[in-house]
């Protein structure tokens, strides 16, 4: 059995191919190549959201355990720790561990990365980060490589943050990056914005965002937290990463439908249907188009998968 500790999963999984990777785990899963099984989410009484996330993905099936403590942010400490344990499907022995703090941070990015290839706008080049974190870099080091972005606007509670995102983004990309002072002048003119906080209130507003610029949701995955309001969903192109996880967890389309500010049939699909082209995705230069972001084990699976791989032939 291997274990694949942090240092070497980010050495082996690139952003891009990582996005190569979830396009491919999300149209498989909707074309039935997957098989995966509703996660169980425990709060412990730390408050730690406690997850055991199973899926088969071809040869290989497992499951990611994992903690998610806010508390930790700012810190020394990730705010998501664990392992994704795999076992080979011909004997179902253990193939690997493979450290899931990696995992969890290069694949949302990813995923984010193709909702956006699939959905913004071709000619997208502004982007707005709401949560300067490490999400905050995974999702730039993604999503340069499915737009052009030249132009990069950031916003954080804590400004020590959003100068530290601002100093690296520079360094490594040489794209301009912007501070905001709250997050209105943060999204106002994006293309593409992303939010990536553990926000228990929204962040956006319908009059917030600009006819045409895509959003990413990501930073809740529980039916009572949200980034986006009800007026902003209502008003979107609502997808998915997974339209079942979707209706039972996603306070984004939960709360605005127990509202009645809209109806189950306002989601209009999943990204993998997308990709797989049983979906339509956007239809015009100026509707908002919103991928809702829960995060699925067939994306943890699969990166793990590469990353074995990856390891036993290097």
């Amino acid at each position: 059995m291997r274990i694949i500790e942090e240092a070497r999963v980010r050495e082996l999984l690139s952003a891009e191919k990582c996005v190569e990777i979830m396009k491919k785990a999300l149209a498989d899963l909707e074309e039935g190549r997957c098989y995966m099984p509703m996660r169980l989410i425990t709060i412990m009484p730390n408050t730690a959201k406690f997850g055991f996330m199973p899926a088969w993905v071809g040869d290989y099936y497992g499951a990611k355990v994992i903690t998610a403590y806010g508390p930790n942010a700012g810190t020394q400490y990730p705010t998501h720790i664990g392992y994704v344990m795999l076992f080979e499907s011909e004997h179902s022995t253990v193939a690997g561990m493979v450290d899931a703090t990696a995992v969890t941070e290069i694949r949302t990015g990813a995923v984010s990365a193709a909702a956006t290839d699939a959905l913004a706008r071709k000619d997208a080049h502004t982007m707005a980060i709401v949560g300067a974190g490490a999400q905050a870099r995974s999702h730039t080091a993604a999503i340069v490589t499915v737009r052009n972005i030249d132009a990069i606007t950031v916003y954080d509670m804590r400004p020590e943050a959003a100068q530290a995102y601002k100093a690296e983004v520079e360094a490594q990309y040489g794209i301009p990056v912007t501070i905001a002072q709250d997050v209105r002048s943060c999204v106002k003119d994006a293309d593409i914005i992303c939010t990536l906080t553990p926000s228990k209130e929204p962040w956006l507003t319908l009059d917030m965002v600009k006819p045409g610029a895509h959003v990413n949701a990501v930073g809740t995955f529980t039916p009572a937290t949200r980034e986006a309001a009800s007026d902003l969903i209502a008003a979107s192109r609502l997808y998915a990463d997974q339209v079942e996880a979707m209706k039972k967890e996603s306070g984004e389309y939960l709360v605005p439908l127990q509202e009645g500010l809209i109806t189950e049939e306002h989601i209009v699909g999943s990204i993998g249907e997308v990709l797989c082209g049983k979906k339509p995705g956007r239809q015009t230069d100026d509707e908002i188009t919103l991928f809702d972001a829960l995060g699925l084990a067939v994306e943890d699976v699969a990166a793990a998968v590469y990353v074995l791989q990856a390891d036993k032939e290097n």
